[in-house]
């Protein structure tokens, strides 16, 4: 007996999930503008204060595995599981190495006394502390949804091997390629607002 299947619904139903979380970084990035705004020269001096050169490594990583999770649906689609668990795989690897560069880059500014609350941290400027508040707050977030992701993908790639996921049926692993695809748009925005515009 086959198991009912509504492939419309199911990317109806992931395209809502992702307007919500646009709605949730949305919020946030307007409220990072406004206090940004409010407090241009002491966002600027913070800013100086992160790593650009981990930055931008993370944002090449996170493209990259961009790519591969749209190879990895291709190869599905064309019937080589292999291939396709391959770049799930390479997504899953890129994944985990954005958040062990991120811990690094959270390790150094925790090492240095710059944490919530932190008395250094409390002895600066309102809007340094608004702006490593920020910080903290939407990159932790964003480190979420990636650790989410790793999850899903992972779970897309026990399927994927088993051959639960094929040819025949992939959209769960095209909805898993979206959510990872979000992931990635929200850091590229993200990285110019905390790294590059000083």
């Amino acid at each position: 007996m086959e198991t009912h299947r509504d492939d419309m619904g199911s990317k109806i139903g992931m395209w809502l999930f992702l307007l919500s979380e646009i709605l949730l970084f949305g919020g946030l990035f307007i409220l990072y503008s406004s206090y940004r705004y409010k407090n241009p020269i002491d966002f600027h001096l913070a800013a100086w204060e992160l790593d650009r050169v981990l930055g931008t490594f993370n944002t090449l990583i996170l493209i990259t595995s961009s790519l591969s999770i749209v190879l990895s649906i291709f190869f599905v689609q064309k019937g080589n599981r292999r291939l396709s668990g391959l770049f799930l795989l390479a997504t899953i690897f890129l994944g985990i190495l954005f958040l062990g560069i991120k811990y690094v880059e959270w390790t150094a500014k925790i090492g240095h006394g710059l944490y919530p609350n932190s008395p250094r941290l409390l002895g600066r400027s309102k809007g340094e502390i608004l702006f490593f508040g920020l910080y903290y707050s939407m990159t932790g977030l964003h480190g979420l949804h990636v650790l989410i992701g790793l999850f899903i993908l992972s779970a897309m790639l026990v399927l994927v091997m088993k051959g639960k996921i094929n040819e025949h049926r992939f959209v769960p692993l095209e909805n898993t390629g979206l959510y990872w695809h979000l992931v990635d748009i929200i850091w590229i925005f993200l990285f110019p607002l905390f790294y590059l515009i000083t």
